[in-house]
C-alpha cells in the first residue's frame, strides 16, 4: 500500500499528522451547558448557597458537602453538578438510580473516586434499596463494608474511602427514603424560570450557535419554554431550522410563532400533550375531580409521564388544581381553550 494516503502527496496535507490541528480540539458539538457558577443564569439563591460552600470547603482543604437537587426535569440539575466538578477542579462520575442494579456496581465507582472528586447519581431516588443501603456509611463514614464468606465463616472487612461528595438528582423527592435525604448537608430545590431569565439564557445559547436573534423572537420562545431552559434550548433549536429553510435565517417573533406552531406549542408553551391532557379532565370528566389514573388510561399514557412532565407546569400556571378528590379544571384553563365552563362545575 503506497504510503502517500498518511505522509501527503502531491503538496496536499497528510491524513495523519504528528502535531495537533485546530479541528482536532473542536468539540463535536456545542455544548450550551454553562461551565461555571458565574456563567449560570436564574436560581440565584441556589448559586449563592453552592459558592458559599465551595469557597468554605476549598479554604479549609475538604471536599463539599453531599448535595441533593430536587425538581421538574429541564431545570439545571445535571448542569449544577457539572459546575460543583468544575469550581472544586475534581473529576466527576456520572451514573442514574435505574443503572445501579447490584451493589457490586456502587462498590467499584467508590472504590475507584479520589479525594474530592464528585459522584452524581440521576433520578437518585430509583436506586434499589439494597444499593442505597451502601450509599449509608459511604456518604457518613466514607467507608464500605465487605461480607467474606458466609455462615459461622462469615467476616466483615471495612474499606476506607476518599472523601467524596455525592451529588444526588431528583424529580420525586417524595419517594427518597428519610435515612438518604438526611444524609445529604445541601438540600436545594430548583424552580422554574421566569421570562427575564429565559429571555438571558437564549440569547446566551444563540451566541454559542452564531444565530441572530432579535428581542421580539427571543420574549416569545422564553414564553413558549415552559420555564425550562431545556426546552428553550430545543425550541430555539427548531426555530433555527426554520428561520434557514424557510425565512431569511433571522429568527423573530414571526420565526417563531410560525415554527413552533409546526409543533404545536401554543402562545403560553402548552404543548398538544398538555391540550389532550386538560380536555380530557374537562370533556370526559367534566371539570373534574378525577383520579390521575382514570386520566392516564384515557390517555393511554404512563401515570409517571403525567405527573413527571405534564403536571408541574399546570400547575405551576394554574391550569389545573390538585384536590383531595383528584385534578380538577381551573377557570383559565377553560378560558385559555375557549371552552365554556358548565354550571356548577
Amino acid at each position: 500500500m503506497s504510503d502517500d494516503i498518511f505522509s501527503g502527496s502531491s503538496g496536499q496535507q497528510g491524513i495523519l499528522t504528528n502535531s495537533v490541528l485546530p479541528m482536532d480540539q473542536e468539540p463535536e458539538i456545542v455544548s450550551l451547558r454553562p461551565e461555571r457558577l458565574h456563567d449560570y443564569i436564574g436560581q440565584a439563591e441556589v448559586l449563592e448557597t453552592l459558592a458559599i460552600a465551595i469557597e468554605a470547603a476549598q479554604q479549609r482543604g475538604e471536599a463539599l458537602e453531599h448535595v441533593l437537587f430536587h425538581g421538574p426535569p429541564g431545570l439545571g440539575k445535571t448542569t449544577l453538578a457539572h459546575i460543583i466538578a468544575n469550581e472544586m477542579n475534581t473529576r466527576m462520575v456520572v451514573t442514574s438510580g435505574p443503572a445501579l442494579e447490584k451493589g457490586g456496581d456502587l462498590i467499584g465507582m467508590l472504590t475507584h473516586l479520589e479525594t474530592g472528586d464528585v459522584l452524581f447519581i440521576d433520578e437518585i431516588h430509583r436506586t434499589p434499596k439494597t444499593v442505597e443501603e451502601l450509599l449509608y456509611p459511604a456518604m457518613e463514614d466514607f467507608s464500605i463494608d465487605f461480607i467474606f464468606d458466609k455462615g459461622i465463616h462469615a467476616r466483615s472487612h471495612r474499606f476506607q474511602l476518599k472523601q467524596f461528595t455525592l451529588v444526588g438528582a431528583t424529580t420525586r423527592v417524595g419517594l427518597l427514603s428519610a435515612p438518604l435525604r438526611d444524609r445529604f448537608g445541601l438540600f436545594r430545590s430548583l424552580d422554574f424560570y421566569n421570562t427575564a431569565d429565559l429571555e438571558k439564557i437564549v440569547r446566551r445559547s444563540a451566541a454559542l450557535l452564531g444565530l441572530d436573534i432579535d428581542t421580539a423572537g427571543a420574549c416569545s420562545l422564553a414564553k413558549r419554554s415552559r420555564g425550562t431552559p431545556r426546552i428553550i434550548n430545543r425550541l430555539l433549536k427548531r426555530a433555527r431550522d426554520y428561520a434557514q429553510v424557510r425565512a431569511d435565517g433571522r429568527i423573530t417573533e414571526k420565526t417563531v410563532t410560525e415554527a413552533l406552531g409546526l409543533e404545536g406549542v401554543d402562545d403560553v408553551g402548552l404543548t398538544p400533550l398538555d391540550r389532550r391532557y386538560l380536555l380530557t379532565v374537562i370533556h370526559y370528566y367534566n371539570g373534574g375531580p378525577v383520579g390521575i389514573e382514570a386520566v392516564a388510561a384515557t390517555l393511554q399514557e404512563e401515570t409517571d409521564t403525567l405527573v413527571d412532565v405534564v403536571e408541574p407546569f399546570l400547575l405551576k400556571i394554574g391550569f389545573i388544581m390538585r384536590t383531595a378528590a383528584g385534578r380538577r379544571a381551573s377557570d383559565q384553563a377553560y378560558r385559555h381553550l375557549g371552552l365554556e365552563k358548565r354550571e356548577g362545575k
